[in-house]
């Protein structure tokens, strides 16, 4: 059992590790989306520099790998009685995604691999995430805002559903995906971040 524990963390992260918005780029538009936009391989500087499409296609694909490492405990023993808590395997995903072994240890900020690992693991606490996070965005038109904000009042809708395991990574979601967004933040306070017009077209980052 231990043996497949591991397997099974392996395979989360090399799944998290896929760059999805690099390969993007270099596959279909023979672009490296790391030297345009913000530089960042994620869903949004995927939608600023590649167009609306690629950004959705990026956007299913980090949540895949998400959703993907989340089942693998399932996959491992049977969908009624999973092999190790879903949450914890998809972590190794987020990880990944953020410290990819295909790019440098480099990767995106993990906010749509972590919304997959949610989704693999409660649909209901997904449905009511990306509520949160739509509404954000529509409000304040900062991703960055609605990523940090966003997981801040997750953590504490979380507690709702009595589930520790989930309020726990919640909780250690919140920090990692603040310190990602660290130079957003800086933005955000001296009035320089970037906003999202209604119909995804960005506005170049200062």
């Amino acid at each position: 059992m231990t043996l497949k524990i591991i397997i099974m963390f392996v395979l989360a992260y090399l799944l998290g590790s896929i760059p999805s918005g690099l390969w993007v780029g270099r596959l279909f538009f023979h672009k490296d989306i790391r030297k345009l936009g913000s530089g960042n391989i994620g869903t949004t500087n995927t939608f600023r520099v590649l167009g609306k499409k690629a950004g959705i296609v990026v956007l299913f694909m980090d949540m895949l790998k998400g959703t993907l490492a989340a089942c693998l405990p399932y996959f491992f023993q049977s969908f009624s009685h999973p092999l190790f808590n879903p949450l914890i395997v998809g972590v190794a995903a987020v990880i990944g995604h953020s410290f990819s072994i295909f790019n440098h240890f480099h990767g995106g900020k993990a906010v749509a691999t972590s919304a997959g690992m949610v989704l693999g693991y409660n649909p209901l606490f997904f449905a009511l995430s990306w509520l949160v996070f739509g509404s954000l965005v529509y409000f304040t038109r900062m991703v960055s805002v609605a990523s940090t904000l966003g997981m801040i009042i997750l953590v504490i809708l979380s507690l709702f559903f009595h589930d520790s395991v989930l309020t726990i990574v919640a909780a250690i979601l919140m920090v990692f995906i603040i310190y990602l967004h660290r130079d957003n933040i800086k933005r955000i306070k001296s009035g320089t971040e970037s906003k999202v017009p209604f119909g995804f077209h960005y506005h170049k980052p200062k």
